[in-house]
């Protein structure tokens, strides 16, 4: 693999730690600003909202600007609103700098992924994506509960502070190491826009806020679970949380290959496996070894979805990817937030602290259904094509061929000086 993965893989890592350190933080900022904790967890819904917002206008104003540049820009984003987190003389501040950090989020990864896939052969674009996304999950493992533990004995501004150090080195590695993407000539945002409005992208980020909602129904509350049902003391809860992104991490190294051998089969069998995780865990929670196991396969199978899910939308939007792309991580953290509601709902309705794992299976089998519809969908396609192609008499296989329509979900192009009409990059 291309050394310049691994500085995408260590932006990746940046945003990863910035994105979840606040979960185990927010007492600490509660108690430096005098408010209450649940206040507090706007911090949390904060930096999603500029993810939401960010992934999508970013990468539209950015839209002509070249790739490596982007990236650069969209870092610098990153080290500004985390070091405006550190140094915020209020609450108020503070709010502002999580959105200005979560701004550049889906677009850095949605740059980043087209960026990636066209770095390696064509056979090895999923792996490539996934190599990238390792930086997110090793952040579960290490960034999180070292920044983490770092805030709690030096101060929350310390986190940040550190944060902001790392985002710095990984724009020298994002300078040093990644070349040049050209930009298609033709490419621009009316095309982009265009591209984000196909059904089979609609609906592959529609999968996304399901399928993937699931996944955040649990983790939210994954620390309450860990002391009020597996019984553990609250010292063990990091334990389970590194358990966690251990399976994420098993589950990126799966999802690569995978991908590439057959993306829409992968698909369908994370999700469902990920339902299956999220049924059994509503009974094995209750003995405290079956419980962590099944932590891990919950990580495993959970952030197998990503990979397949954002080459998804990459290949159905064709030679226009990079607005779908980022699009999908504002799909993923509508995921979360929803999937944290949907949890909390049934929690706060007195069903009990087991009750989002049911509620995860079900609007994770949603995404399932979603994504099943589109893949009859898409197999449909080239049938009808081809019927009135030959109605016509057409001597040559066009727009409606199996390869062209399904996308047998054909690679991202891979990267050319110049436009191509044959190959669309």
């Amino acid at each position: 693999m291309p050394l310049a993965l691994f500085a995408l893989a260590v932006s990746a890592f940046g945003i990863g730690t910035t994105e979840f350190v606040m979960m185990g933080l927010l007492p600490n900022v509660a108690d430096d600003f005098g408010t209450s904790v649940p206040t507090a967890g706007y911090l949390v819904s904060a930096y999603a909202i500029g993810v939401v917002v960010g992934a999508p206008l970013l990468t539209a104003l950015g839209s002509r600007i070249p790739r490596k540049r982007m990236l650069l820009l969209l870092m610098a984003l990153f080290v500004v609103g985390n070091l405006a987190s550190a140094l915020a003389p209020g609450f108020g501040w503070l709010v502002a700098g999580r959105v200005l950090a979560g701004l550049p989020h889906g677009a850095f990864f949605g740059v980043g992924a087209v960026v990636a896939a066209r770095l390696v052969r064509e056979d090895r674009q999923a792996r490539a994506v996934a190599t990238m996304f390792l930086g997110l999950t090793v952040a579960n493992i290490l960034g999180v509960p070292a920044a983490t533990l770092l805030g709690q004995q030096l101060g929350w501004r310390a986190t940040f502070v550190v944060v902001t150090v790392i985002g710095l080195l990984a724009m020298a590695a994002l300078a040093r190491l990644v070349p040049h993407v050209p930009l298609d000539e033709r490419q621009g945002l009316g095309r982009e826009v265009r591209a984000l409005g196909r059904p089979q992208v609609l609906l592959g980020l529609l999968t996304a806020v399901f399928g993937f909602a699931g996944v955040f129904a649990v983790y939210s509350y994954l620390a309450s679970m860990t002391t009020e049902v597996m019984g553990f003391g609250e010292s063990t809860v990091t334990v389970v949380l590194a358990l966690f992104g251990l399976g994420m991490t098993g589950g990126a190294l799966a999802a690569g290959p995978l991908t590439d051998r057959a993306l829409r089969p992968t698909l369908y069998g994370s999700l469902a496996a990920l339902v299956l995780a999220l049924v059994a865990f509503r009974f094995t929670i209750h003995v405290p070894w079956l419980a962590l196991v099944t932590v891990v396969v919950l990580g495993a199978v959970g952030f197998m979805t990503t990979t397949p899910l954002q080459m998804l939308v990459m290949r159905k939007a064709k030679d226009a990817p990079t607005l779908a792309s980022a699009s999908n991580h504002s799909a993923f953290n509508l995921a979360n937030a929803g999937g944290a509601w949907a949890g909390g709902a049934a929690v706060a309705a007195g069903w009990g602290w087991t009750s989002p794992t049911l509620v995860g299976a079900v609007l994770t089998a949603v995404g399932l259904a979603i994504a099943a519809v589109a893949g009859l969908l898409d197999r449909a396609a080239p049938a009808k094509g081809t019927r009135a192609d030959t109605a016509k008499g057409a001597s040559r296989v066009v727009a409606g061929s199996p390869q062209e329509s399904t996308g047998a979900d054909r690679p991202v192009p891979e990267v050319r000086g110049t436009a191509s009409p044959a190959s669309g990059s």
